[in-house]
């Protein structure tokens, strides 16, 4: 595997965690959105990745029998949670039915908070072997003079 290869794989990981904390900071920010531009709550967001070829396409024409097939990240799909809504008894709500129960999007913050620290760290994780390839490719550089 090349440098080029390698700060492919590990940005590709960046650009797919940044979209996954962002998907995570909208269900945060509308944990108790009871009507959106639909009339419905909110409904949370889940996110899933798929591999996608890190190679360019110059390799992958030219690669040969001894080239390992590597992989990147890349978001696949953002869908809503199928879940149902979370009912809350507040009767004197603008949005209670006529029954008095009011739908919440069912967001368990402390789950979504969790979900960012592990977002988090992948972010670092990735951040860390862009940083490790840059300095194998200047320690390489150091030796060929």
């Amino acid at each position: 595997m090349d440098f080029m290869t390698a700060i492919d794989i590990g940005s590709s990981g960046l650009t797919a965690e940044r979209t996954h904390l962002n998907v995570v900071s909208m269900n945060l920010a509308n944990a108790n959105t009871t009507k959106g531009p639909d009339g419905l709550p909110y409904r949370r967001k889940e996110i899933s990745f798929k591999a996608v070829p890190a190679e360019p396409t110059f390799e992958k024409q030219m690669k040969n029998a001894l080239t390992r097939e590597l992989h990147g990240v890349e978001v696949d799909d953002i869908r809503d949670d199928p879940r149902p809504f979370r009912r809350v008894y507040d009767p004197g709500h603008p949005d209670a039915g006529e029954d008095g129960y009011v739908n919440y999007p069912d967001i368990n913050v402390v789950q979504e908070m969790a979900s960012m620290m592990t977002i988090m760290r992948s972010y670092e994780a990735c951040a860390t072997s862009i940083s490790t390839t840059k300095t194998m490719f200047n320690k390489a550089l150091e030796l060929g003079k």
